[in-house]
Order: structure tokens, then sequence, then C-alpha cells
């Protein structure tokens, strides 16, 4: 079995509040920009999650697939602006 230390427990953990509160963005927003800022946010915090856990395991996996979700939430991103901004795709 695979140890894991408490520091990447701990680091997860803050990661997880920083959802709720990036969540709580998402849900509140007045504005449709703010709720594609909120999931933008949580989508990094995700990734950052992934190459947290990827590193605590030890496991290359997660931090290739962090890096292809990076690029996926990116594009998805600039998408989402440019439909926000009433310019056609």
């Amino acid at each position: 079995m695979i140890e894991i230390d408490t520091t990447y427990l701990v680091v997860l953990g803050f990661l997880l509040l920083a959802v709720v509160i990036a969540l709580i963005r998402v849900i509140k927003g007045p504005t449709a920009p703010d709720r594609v800022v909120g999931l933008d946010t949580i989508n990094t915090i995700v990734i950052v999650g992934m190459v947290i856990y990827g590193a605590a395991f030890r496991d290359v996996i997660y931090i290739d697939v962090a890096i292809v979700y990076a690029l996926l939430s990116y594009i998805s991103t600039l998408f989402i602006a440019k439909y926000l901004e009433g310019g056609e795709f």
C-alpha cells in the first residue's frame, strides 16, 4: 500500500475549500461573465488538484490528463467568452 504524506491531504483539503468558494460565485454570480470566471477558476483548481494527486501517488498519468484538461478548459473558456461577446463561431 502506498502511504501518502499528510501535506498532500492538507493541500487537497484547501483546494476543495477553494472549489466551494468558487461554486458559490457560480451560483450567486449576478452576471454571466461572473459565472464564467467562477467556472474557469474551478477548472484551474481541478487541474492543480490532479497535479497534486499525481505527485502524491507518484503517477505521471494524472499530470498528463491535467495537461489535456487544461488545454480543453482554455479552449472552452475562449468559446464561451466569444459567445458572451456576441461574436460568431
